[in-house]
């Protein structure tokens, strides 16, 4: 173990519902009738994948764009009061920073959200690798982002351990070839028994160290 990768959202801050709830709103204003637990199933990725995935050819490019930031600007500004790190991660990030393993966030938010999460919490400085949306031309669960990541750390995928919370980003970790612990805050463990990396689940970062984590994954 070289490196520990963070997923951001459900991860690093436990704002999925939030997400949930943006995209219920957005999606029944565009005519697709969706409940909030379809939207929780079916909604993940990057935002104009799912918005091809889901209306076909209906919006151009730049409509797709233009509907996915104006859906992660109400998302902000919805979250924003409440913005926070998951409980332990902060004494876990330093104890990170105080060690010789390298940190990187791998996200598939879009850089703008990354940006709100990075700057509001003051975290940019603990990771000199930051990938978002904009860095791939595949979402989760391909590999791609994490493949990439470990790249650019200069490290193998298999020196690298992924912290995650959904079934999509467990299974793009685990075929680049990175151990994963899964976060579940918005999943439950029984959504991830066909992924072959996740090496254990853990519900905060409250009781997480580094010699933990070297015991979880071996």
């Amino acid at each position: 173990m070289k490196a520990v990768i963070f997923d951001m959202d459900g991860t690093m801050i436990d704002n999925m519902m939030v997400h949930h709830r943006a995209w219920h709103k957005q999606l029944n204003s565009l005519g697709l009738n969706m409940s909030l637990e379809e939207v929780m199933e079916k909604v993940h990725g990057v935002n104009v994948e799912i918005l091809e995935r889901l209306f076909g050819d209906r919006f151009t490019p730049e409509e797709r764009v233009q509907i996915s930031w104006e859906k992660e600007e109400a998302y902000r500004e919805i979250y924003r009061p409440d913005l926070k790190l998951i409980s332990g991660l902060e004494a876990f990030l330093e104890e990170l920073n105080r060690s010789d393993l390298q940190m990187a966030v791998a996200s598939a938010a879009p850089p703008e959200n990354v940006d709100f999460v990075m700057d509001n919490l003051q975290l940019r400085y603990l990771f000199p690798v930051i990938l978002h949306s904009d860095s791939v031309e595949n979402g989760k669960p391909h590999p791609e982002i994490y493949l990439k990541t470990a790249d650019r750390l200069g490290l193998q995928p298999a020196e690298c351990v992924v912290f995650e919370d959904s079934p999509v980003g467990a299974t793009a970790a685990s075929s680049a070839g990175c151990s994963v612990i899964v976060v579940t805050t918005t999943h439950d463990p029984g959504q991830f028994r066909e992924i072959p990396g996740v090496k254990a689940f853990i519900g905060d970062f409250a009781d997480i160290s580094i010699d933990r984590l070297a015991n979880l994954v071996g």
